[in-house]
Protein backbone atom coordinates (compact mmCIF):
# COMPACT_ATOMS: atom_id res chain seq x y z
CA UNK A 1 0.00 0.00 0.00
CA UNK A 2 1.97 2.82 -1.24
CA UNK A 3 1.61 6.15 0.45
CA UNK A 4 3.65 7.87 3.23
CA UNK A 5 0.81 7.39 5.88
CA UNK A 6 0.79 3.55 5.13
CA UNK A 7 2.08 1.12 7.32
CA UNK A 8 2.33 -2.49 6.61
CA UNK A 9 3.05 -5.70 9.08
CA UNK A 10 1.97 -9.02 10.05
CA UNK A 11 -0.61 -10.61 12.15
CA UNK A 12 -0.23 -13.77 14.13
CA UNK A 13 -3.13 -16.15 13.17
CA UNK A 14 -3.93 -19.86 13.97
CA UNK A 15 -0.63 -21.28 12.32
CA UNK A 16 0.74 -18.48 9.63
CA UNK A 17 1.06 -14.63 9.90
CA UNK A 18 -1.84 -13.22 8.30
CA UNK A 19 -0.48 -10.00 6.35
CA UNK A 20 -2.26 -6.61 7.09
CA UNK A 21 -1.62 -3.32 6.56
CA UNK A 22 -3.67 -0.26 8.23
CA UNK A 23 -4.01 3.54 6.46
CA UNK A 24 -4.47 6.72 8.26
CA UNK A 25 -7.49 8.75 6.92
CA UNK A 26 -8.14 12.77 7.29
CA UNK A 27 -9.61 11.81 10.50
CA UNK A 28 -6.69 11.41 13.35
CA UNK A 29 -8.53 8.82 15.04
CA UNK A 30 -10.13 6.53 11.75
CA UNK A 31 -8.18 4.25 10.31
CA UNK A 32 -8.56 1.62 7.54
CA UNK A 33 -7.01 -1.82 8.18
CA UNK A 34 -6.80 -4.01 5.30
CA UNK A 35 -6.02 -7.90 5.82
CA UNK A 36 -5.69 -10.29 3.38
CA UNK A 37 -7.01 -13.75 3.41
CA UNK A 38 -4.21 -16.46 3.21
CA UNK A 39 -5.44 -19.14 1.06
CA UNK A 40 -8.21 -17.07 -1.13
CA UNK A 41 -6.40 -14.46 -1.09
CA UNK A 42 -9.47 -12.23 -0.75
CA UNK A 43 -9.13 -8.11 0.98
CA UNK A 44 -10.76 -7.79 3.93
CA UNK A 45 -11.57 -3.76 4.67
CA UNK A 46 -12.24 -2.45 8.58
CA UNK A 47 -12.66 1.26 8.86
CA UNK A 48 -11.28 1.17 12.94
CA UNK A 49 -11.98 3.97 15.14
CA UNK A 50 -9.23 4.89 17.81
CA UNK A 51 -9.88 7.29 20.89
CA UNK A 52 -8.57 10.49 20.89
CA UNK A 53 -4.96 9.97 22.59
CA UNK A 54 -4.40 6.35 21.73
CA UNK A 55 -1.79 5.65 19.48
CA UNK A 56 -2.98 3.30 16.74
CA UNK A 57 -0.94 0.51 16.54
CA UNK A 58 -1.69 -2.68 14.15
CA UNK A 59 -1.77 -4.70 17.16
CA UNK A 60 -4.76 -2.80 18.49
CA UNK A 61 -6.33 -2.57 15.44
CA UNK A 62 -6.11 -6.17 14.35
CA UNK A 63 -7.35 -6.79 18.48
CA UNK A 64 -10.29 -4.39 17.81
CA UNK A 65 -11.40 -6.56 14.36
CA UNK A 66 -11.22 -9.79 16.30
CA UNK A 67 -13.36 -8.69 18.71
CA UNK A 68 -16.09 -8.36 15.99
CA UNK A 69 -16.49 -12.02 15.88
CA UNK A 70 -17.64 -12.35 19.20
CA UNK A 71 -20.33 -9.90 18.93
CA UNK A 72 -21.53 -11.16 15.63
CA UNK A 73 -21.96 -14.56 17.63
CA UNK A 74 -24.10 -13.17 20.62
CA UNK A 75 -26.24 -11.29 17.94
CA UNK A 76 -26.80 -14.67 16.47
CA UNK A 77 -27.19 -16.65 19.80
CA UNK A 78 -30.02 -14.18 20.44
CA UNK A 79 -31.74 -14.87 17.36
CA UNK A 80 -31.89 -18.12 17.38
CA UNK A 81 -32.46 -18.49 21.09
CA UNK A 82 -34.67 -15.63 21.68
CA UNK A 83 -36.16 -14.63 18.97
CA UNK A 84 -34.56 -11.64 18.08
CA UNK A 85 -35.29 -11.74 14.44
CA UNK A 86 -38.89 -12.94 14.91
CA UNK A 87 -40.72 -9.66 14.61
CA UNK A 88 -43.15 -9.11 12.39
CA UNK A 89 -43.85 -5.46 12.14
CA UNK A 90 -44.48 -2.32 10.31
CA UNK A 91 -43.64 0.38 12.82
CA UNK A 92 -40.61 1.75 14.11
CA UNK A 93 -42.32 1.88 17.74
CA UNK A 94 -43.38 -1.70 17.61
CA UNK A 95 -39.76 -3.28 16.50
CA UNK A 96 -38.35 -1.24 19.54
CA UNK A 97 -40.63 -3.11 21.77
CA UNK A 98 -39.41 -5.99 20.69
CA UNK A 99 -35.46 -5.32 20.68
CA UNK A 100 -36.04 -4.16 24.21
CA UNK A 101 -38.63 -6.93 25.50
CA UNK A 102 -36.04 -9.95 23.72
CA UNK A 103 -32.76 -7.99 25.23
CA UNK A 104 -34.04 -7.32 28.84
CA UNK A 105 -35.45 -11.62 28.11
CA UNK A 106 -31.72 -12.43 27.51
CA UNK A 107 -30.02 -9.97 30.23
CA UNK A 108 -32.29 -11.15 32.91
CA UNK A 109 -31.05 -15.44 32.04
CA UNK A 110 -27.34 -13.75 31.59
CA UNK A 111 -27.42 -12.79 34.59
CA UNK A 112 -29.19 -15.83 36.15
CA UNK A 113 -26.16 -18.29 34.71
CA UNK A 114 -23.80 -15.55 35.70
CA UNK A 115 -24.98 -15.39 39.43
CA UNK A 116 -25.48 -19.48 39.73
CA UNK A 117 -22.08 -20.24 37.40
CA UNK A 118 -20.31 -21.43 40.56
CA UNK A 119 -22.41 -23.07 42.64
CA UNK A 120 -23.47 -25.28 39.54
CA UNK A 121 -20.37 -26.17 38.28
CA UNK A 122 -19.26 -29.78 39.15
CA UNK A 123 -17.15 -30.84 36.62
CA UNK A 124 -14.20 -33.16 37.31
CA UNK A 125 -10.66 -32.39 36.70
CA UNK A 126 -9.27 -32.42 33.54
CA UNK A 127 -7.30 -34.95 32.37
CA UNK A 128 -3.53 -34.86 32.43
CA UNK A 129 -2.93 -37.62 30.33
CA UNK A 130 -4.25 -39.37 27.33
CA UNK A 131 -4.52 -42.69 28.52
CA UNK A 132 -6.21 -41.40 32.08
CA UNK A 133 -9.78 -43.36 32.20
CA UNK A 134 -12.85 -41.60 32.96
CA UNK A 135 -13.81 -40.40 36.20
CA UNK A 136 -16.63 -42.63 37.80
CA UNK A 137 -18.49 -39.00 38.25
CA UNK A 138 -17.75 -36.35 34.95
CA UNK A 139 -20.20 -33.54 37.15
CA UNK A 140 -22.13 -31.40 35.39
CA UNK A 141 -20.94 -28.18 33.76
CA UNK A 142 -22.19 -24.72 34.56
CA UNK A 143 -25.62 -23.39 34.01
CA UNK A 144 -26.00 -22.17 30.53
CA UNK A 145 -27.95 -19.48 29.50
CA UNK A 146 -30.09 -21.40 27.46
CA UNK A 147 -30.46 -23.74 30.48
CA UNK A 148 -31.65 -20.87 32.39
CA UNK A 149 -34.16 -20.12 29.34
CA UNK A 150 -35.18 -23.86 29.20
CA UNK A 151 -35.87 -24.05 33.35
CA UNK A 152 -38.15 -20.85 32.87
CA UNK A 153 -40.30 -22.20 29.93
CA UNK A 154 -40.75 -25.07 32.27
CA UNK A 155 -41.43 -23.66 35.18
CA UNK A 156 -44.07 -21.33 33.44
CA UNK A 157 -45.63 -24.28 31.24
CA UNK A 158 -48.36 -26.27 32.31
CA UNK A 159 -46.56 -29.25 30.61
CA UNK A 160 -44.48 -31.16 30.92
CA UNK A 161 -44.09 -31.02 34.47
CA UNK A 162 -41.14 -29.20 36.12
CA UNK A 163 -39.72 -32.04 38.25
CA UNK A 164 -39.27 -34.06 34.62
CA UNK A 165 -37.56 -30.69 33.07
CA UNK A 166 -34.93 -30.95 35.73
CA UNK A 167 -34.52 -34.23 35.81
CA UNK A 168 -33.59 -33.87 31.78
CA UNK A 169 -31.56 -30.53 33.07
CA UNK A 170 -29.60 -32.31 35.16
CA UNK A 171 -29.24 -35.15 32.17
CA UNK A 172 -28.23 -32.57 29.68
CA UNK A 173 -25.06 -31.06 31.38
CA UNK A 174 -24.04 -33.88 32.86
CA UNK A 175 -23.66 -35.88 29.45
CA UNK A 176 -22.07 -32.52 28.05
CA UNK A 177 -19.67 -32.27 31.04
CA UNK A 178 -18.49 -36.14 30.07
CA UNK A 179 -18.39 -34.98 26.12
CA UNK A 180 -16.22 -31.95 27.55
CA UNK A 181 -13.82 -34.19 29.66
CA UNK A 182 -13.39 -36.51 26.80
CA UNK A 183 -12.95 -33.81 24.48
CA UNK A 184 -10.07 -32.50 26.66
CA UNK A 185 -8.44 -35.38 27.18
CA UNK A 186 -8.49 -36.08 23.07
CA UNK A 187 -6.79 -33.17 22.56
CA UNK A 188 -4.19 -34.19 25.16
CA UNK A 189 -3.16 -37.05 22.97
CA UNK A 190 -2.69 -34.90 19.75
CA UNK A 191 0.11 -32.69 22.19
Amino acid sequence: MPGPSARQGTAPRANAPTPGAWIATASPTHYLLIRKHRKTCELAFHYCSVPAGRPAALPLLITATGLRWPVEECFEFGKDLFGLDQSQVRLYEAFLRHIVLVMAALAICAASAAAARRRTDTQAPPPIRPDQPPPADPGMIPVTIAEIKRLFNAATATTPSLPHAAHWSIWRRRHQARARWFHKRARQAMT
